[in-house]
């Protein structure tokens, strides 16, 4: 099985740019074009937050257009720009999202292995958070298939990642989530957007990352709490391949690189 993961597209309104500068929607629309030459297919692909920039229905519906080029189904999770009850509205059709919860979280089964699409924003705040709602709801999923290989995605990230900037706009919550985690050791990874950099640690038992972005990166800067930078670093996507017992992750960049080249020398 092979699941693509795309996060933090800032998709906007007409020709908008995000921060003045950033052409997102031509971004975004590449790595759709990337994507779906991809051979062979993934099976499926998971968009972990940050989807628009502002939150409003004009951007959804943008963004719906530019989904609508992708040839396998998109499972779609709320970062901290986004609006829940906007994405209600304009992905109607999205019906496995609950209708009796404020949280857009839910579970996708394969055979082999289950995604838990976990919903960790805090509506007009910048931070996420696992309080004891999303933490009970959780833990049901964990303890009904226990021998089922568990990927978990999340916008927010639950460790701390050496970037101060991000970090105080982090997880609320996260040891309660660590204690959770390490009873399950079918958790294989979690998997998060945020941060616009690709980043991996061993956390609560298992491995967590972070993903890059469709559109900009978030400068590596390990001094600056506030008021961070971002920059025009190539635009990547991952790939996580499930074997028969693990997942094996690939940082794909997006753009018109030289090669491929073989690997010989010429005379």
């Amino acid at each position: 099985m092979i699941i693509a993961q795309i996060s933090d597209l800032h998709v906007l309104a007409g020709d908008d740019r995000a921060y003045g500068i950033v052409d997102t929607n031509s971004l975004v629309a590449g790595a759709i074009a990337h994507i779906n030459q991809l051979t062979p297919q993934p099976d499926c692909i998971v968009a972990s937050g940050d989807l628009v920039h502002y939150g409003t229905l004009a951007e959804y519906q943008q963004l719906k257009t530019l989904l609508s080029a992708l040839k396998v189904p998109v499972y779609l999770l709320p970062g901290n720009h986004d609006s829940r009850e906007n994405m209600r509205k304009i992905f109607p059709e999205h019906t496995h999202w609950p209708t009796d919860s404020e949280y857009l979280h839910y579970i996708v089964k394969t055979p082999d292995v289950q995604m838990i699409m976990l919903d960790t924003i805090v509506p007009g705040e910048p931070h996420g958070e696992i309080d004891g709602p999303r933490l009970t709801w959780l833990q049901t999923q964990l303890e009904a298939s226990p021998q089922l290989p568990t990927l978990i995605f999340m916008h927010h990230p639950p460790f701390i990642t050496g970037i101060p900037m991000m970090d105080s706009i982090g997880l609320r919550g996260s040891d309660k989530l660590s204690q959770l985690i390490q009873q399950h050791p079918q958790v294989e990874r979690i998997t998060c957007g945020h941060l616009h950099r690709s980043i991996y640690r061993r956390w609560a038992g298992t491995v967590a990352t972070t993903q890059p972005s469709l559109v900009h990166q978030v400068v590596l800067d390990m001094k600056t709490e506030f008021g961070g930078t971002f920059a025009m670093e190539p635009p990547a996507y991952q790939l996580h391949i499930w074997t028969h017992d693990s997942v094996v992750s690939h940082t794909v960049f997006v753009g018109p690189f030289d090669g491929p080249y073989p690997f010989i020398l010429k005379d």
